[in-house]
């Protein structure tokens, strides 16, 4: 079996998240390209040590450069904070390494620009981390839009809220920072809910307006005990869209809801039906389908099997459900899959720019107040 050699740059959620889609991977799909766990990258020394040793790779290192310059690595997975995506991603691709990077692409359009250009010079493919279009049920509900089980798609409506920031007493953090990450909750989640929408409908948003609220302007300065620090950018956006097939839509995001932890909710409105999805109940779809008959007039709910490929990577029987990671190692394997192939999966750097730009036209016609094409 034809193996490749990985090295992961950022050890917290997602690098972990990465490190574990790379071993269940090797397990689930076992007749494709094995990824080979090499290098885990760590500023700190002491916590990288300790992370190389929990995610099983074969050394560490406290420079990114030390990755990429690693001969024995062929897939870089970035998993650093959004500032510093752009600077490794293009270093990785120049150094002929194929890359996983998770969302945002970047903190500007600009930089999205640079990584996908040096995308475009090199022969390696590149991956982003909206794993949510990875679900295999996700990918089979818009296989049933395909084939006409809602009639004409007329409207997609998404909603994706977190609470990890709802408490006000929450202390400061980069995401909270414009400088470091870019917008707030459009940068961090509205990317997951445009990804869905670009990939659930198959066409692209082209025109919107959008909405800022900054619901905490001030938040506990961590290194300074009794003083604060101002947050500028959004706690909550939303976005009135239209996309380049004629639909049209609504987005709102927000990272102060309290009870919400993954509340990424979405509906796909048809002439002829309904197809709805809870990211928090990641293993059901609820379908609609037209009926004369008032005693059949309701949603279904759909649980996910080995019918809705590749869950049967994983489990025999239906209902048995798949969890984040599962859905992480399904993503990874789409990529695994381009480069055997030397084809593009999605969503590439190619598509990610698409999102990015939905996502500055909506930071700029806030700051505009006006409906502007994206």
């Amino acid at each position: 079996m034809k193996e490749i050699g990985v090295g992961v740059i950022g050890t917290a959620f997602m690098g972990k998240a990465h490190a574990l889609a790379y071993a269940v991977a090797s397990a689930a799909f076992g007749d494709g390209l094995k990824p080979r766990r090499e290098v885990l990258c760590d500023i700190s020394a002491q916590r990288g040590k300790a992370k190389q040793k929990e995610m099983g790779f074969a050394r560490f290192t406290t420079h990114y450069m030390d990755v990429i310059n690693d001969p024995a690595v062929g897939l870089i997975s970035i998993c650093a904070p959004n500032v510093v995506h752009k600077e490794i991603a293009v270093a990785a691709l120049t150094a002929g390494k194929h890359v996983w990077c998770e969302k945002p692409m970047a903190t500007s359009v600009a930089e999205a620009e640079e990584m996908l250009t040096a995308a475009r010079a090199s022969n390696c493919q590149t991956m982003l981390g909206y794993n949510y279009t990875q679900n295999p049920l996700v990918h089979a509900a818009r296989q049933l839009i395909e084939e006409g089980a809602i009639g004409r798609v007329i409207g997609f409506h998404g909603i994706y809220d977190v609470d990890n920031e709802a408490d006000p007493d929450r202390p400061h953090s980069w995401r909270m920072n414009r400088q470091a990450s870019g917008c707030g909750v459009n940068a961090d989640i509205m990317c997951h809910l445009v990804s869905m929408a670009h990939f659930m409908t198959g066409s692209e948003v082209t025109r919107l307006v959008g909405d800022y609220d900054t619901v905490h302007k001030q938040r506990s300065d961590p290194k300074h005990p009794g003083q604060t620090l101002p947050v500028d950018n959004d706690d909550v956006c939303t976005a009135l869209v239209h996309f380049a097939s004629g639909i049209r839509g609504t987005l709102r995001v927000s990272r102060v809801a309290w009870g919400r932890k993954c509340g990424l909710r979405w509906e796909i409105h048809g002439s002829q039906g309904m197809i709805c999805h809870d990211q928090e109940r990641l293993n059901e779809i609820k379908l609609y389908t037209r009926s004369e008959d008032p005693r059949q007039q309701g949603f279904r709910t759909i649980l996910s099997g080995p019918c809705h490929q590749p869950y049967d990577a994983f489990l025999p029987n239906a209902g048995h459900t798949l969890g984040f990671i599962e859905v992480k190692a399904c993503e990874l394997n789409q990529l695994l899959i381009a480069i055997t192939k030397g084809e593009p999966a999605w969503p590439s750097f190619e598509d990610g720019i698409k999102i990015e730009r939905v996502m500055d036209a909506i930071d700029r016609s806030v700051l505009s107040g006006q409906w502007l094409d994206v």
